[in-house]
């Protein structure tokens, strides 16, 4: 494979993707539809948070997209002490030249595992900010571009409260979806065991399906997946509904219908479509919406969960039914 991006269409972009999934799941056993959750958000050109329990494969799905992306992958663990020099980087002083030199950072890399994010203090935490939001980096007023692509897969506890710091609703709303994997079934389990048996040793190897070129080609062709306009004002009554709910303070803010968007055209890319239906967006509402609700206090109290006001939205908002081109394919003026 060489290093210029090549032209694919949607249905390339599919078999690719399923190509890598199948790749991931020899060593992920189980999860398909979250690890296809993960992939639509790199194919998206976003960044994903893992919220789930220890020990459930969370940065073992890291290591192994990276390995089947080509990517160049680095593994940053969040802790108390980490200061945000830690992971931007620093100018550190060169006795021989007599001046500063620039240190890159972790952060400098293709795909980035931040472990257990929420161990560290606000202050460390926003060092991501600027690097997922306009993919630079600014040290002591000097600004660095990063290479694409690049990702950060973040992990999180959702039930350790002690010695750990709660993300900023800013830089939740940085993470395009959530995704969270969930205990396997004991035959799941038992074929953890079984391969690991088998390998005869601790890590697992994943040969590249693709590499970084391909990967932003990939993210190219994803725009010429056609949404129509009743389906992009579908994906803006939703996010609105979230906003006007009883239960919710804070609803998704524009970021989350730019989420469904992107979102909902991998999963027609996944499904062999070059063209977003209404089922595309239900699939992906709950983890692009949910973790971009703040809920009214009253409501932790019972423990309604944010994943349910999004399942009440969409059962209450009408999807198009549409079969009409998008205006801006026919020039139409958007009404």
């Amino acid at each position: 494979m060489n290093d210029v991006d090549p032209k694919l269409a949607a249905t390339e972009v599919g078999h690719l993707a399923h190509a890598v999934l199948d790749a991931v799941g020899e060593v992920v056993v189980g999860k398909r539809e979250a690890l296809e959750l993960v992939l639509a958000g790199i194919l998206a050109g976003g960044h994903v948070l893992l919220e789930d329990l220890p020990g459930l494969g969370k940065t073992l799905t890291a290591r192994s997209f990276a390995q089947a992306l080509g990517l160049d992958f680095r593994r940053l663990q969040f802790t108390p002490d980490l200061l945000p020099a830690d992971v931007t980087g620093s100018f550190l002083y060169n006795q021989r030249s007599g001046d500063f030199a620039f240190r890159a950072g972790p952060v400098f890399t293709n795909l980035l595992l931040a472990d257990e994010i929420n161990r560290t203090p606000p202050k460390t935490q926003s060092a991501l900010l600027e690097a997922m939001q306009e993919k630079q980096v600014s040290v002591e007023g000097v600004t660095y571009r990063l290479d694409e692509p690049f990702h950060v897969l973040a992990t999180a506890n959702p039930v350790e409260h002690e010695g750990t710091y709660p993300l900023p609703e800013a830089q939740l709303d940085r993470f395009l979806l959530r995704v969270s994997f969930g205990y396997p079934d004991p035959g799941e389990e038992w074929e953890v065991l079984r391969r690991r048996i088998s390998r005869r040793r601790e890590e697992a190897e994943i040969k590249p399906v693709v590499n970084a070129a391909t990967l932003r080609a990939m993210q190219a062709a994803l725009e010429d997946v056609v949404v129509e306009d009743s389906i992009g004002r579908y994906l803006v009554a939703l996010a609105g509904a979230t906003r006007e709910h009883p239960s919710v303070l804070v609803g998704a803010s524009p970021r989350g219908s730019l989420a469904l968007l992107l979102l909902a055209r991998v999963r027609a890319v996944l499904a062999g479509r070059d063209y977003v239906v209404p089922e595309d967006v239900k699939e992906v509402a709950v983890p692009a919406l949910a973790h971009r609700i703040t809920l009214r206090p009253e409501l932790w109290l019972r423990r309604v969960a944010p994943a349910a006001i999004v399942d009440e939205v969409l059962a209450a908002t009408p999807a198009p039914a549409s079969g009409a081109l998008p205006s801006y394919a026919t020039g139409l003026p958007v009404r």
